[in-house]
């Protein structure tokens, strides 16, 4: 059985991103409004029917902004981690489960495990979604590329990887050093290099898709991106997942080592960048 992947919204500005079968569907985290969401996901021909829970990745804004709206609305679960939840975030008390590192939550055929990470949030975590012999990666928000890290992108046939700064425009920007001194300081953000590196060195032969998420919007640009992992692209479809419009939806299917399209970008993206 197949998965659906999109991106509704990476970035500061917002982060949603949408997994699913045939009958069912979550979604990692919700950092834009209700309506937006609704709208882009009628845009990109997804139901909202299909979806049955909202996993938080932590409670910072831009992932969190609409996930009490909508799961008002659409008496949706909220998984969130204790800790998280105790932070202050407007989340409706009878909608809430709870989650803990390693632990395998099934939604239908869909299995969701999340796994720690270095950020400056209380209790942050990243994601994969398993179905049956499938299994998709939301990776962004990643202080330093981990063993966890590691381990879970090996095991990915497609993932959102964040890919959030450019070394030099950050070192160079306008930014104050305290900002800085955050993106990069090993519970922020990870950079072009170490996307690459970890793309490089630990992806899957049958990682048939890469979507780059979390671009800066000061301290990047698709073009950035572009030129420094189409070289080394191989069998995956790399694709940039934007800061102002939904992605398109992507079929997952395995074995997925043939690619139609190698060591070509999708260039459907208007994102010049974030954070």
């Amino acid at each position: 059985m197949a998965l659906y992947i999109a991106s509704l919204n990476s970035g500061s500005n917002g982060n949603c991103y949408y997994v699913g079968n045939e009958n069912e569907a979550v979604l990692i985290d919700l950092g834009i409004s209700c309506r937006e969401a609704e709208i882009r996901m009628k845009k990109i021909g997804l139901s909202m029917k299909k979806v049955k829970a909202i996993f938080v990745s932590h409670e910072h804004t831009d992932h969190i902004k609409g996930v009490s709206t909508l799961a008002y609305k659409y008496s949706l679960p909220v998984y969130i981690t204790p800790e998280t939840s105790k932070t202050g975030t407007r989340l409706i008390k009878q909608l809430l489960r709870s989650f803990i590192a390693d632990q395998h939550i099934e939604i239908g055929d869909l299995q969701i495990v999340a796994f720690t990470k270095h950020h400056d949030a209380i209790d942050p975590h990243s994601f994969i979604i398993r179905n049956k012999e499938i299994t998709v990666g939301i990776i962004t928000d990643i202080g330093i590329v981990c063993n966890q890290v590691q381990h879970y992108f090996k095991q990915c046939n497609a993932v959102f990887l964040e890919s959030n700064y450019d070394e030099l425009m950050l070192q160079n920007g306008r930014y104050p050093q305290i900002l800085k001194d955050r993106i990069r300081g090993g519970k922020g953000h990870i950079s072009n290099k170490e996307a690459l590196e970890l793309f490089i060195n630990h992806r899957s032969p049958n990682l048939s898709h890469l979507l780059l998420a979390h671009l800066s919007k000061e301290n990047n640009t698709p073009k950035l991106v572009q030129e420094l992992f189409a070289p080394h692209a191989g069998n995956t479809l790399i694709s940039v997942a934007s800061r102002y419009e939904a992605s398109e939806v992507y079929k997952i299917e395995y074995p997925t080592a043939s690619v139609e399209t190698p060591q070509k970008f999708n260039q459907k993206t208007n994102q010049y960048s974030l954070f």
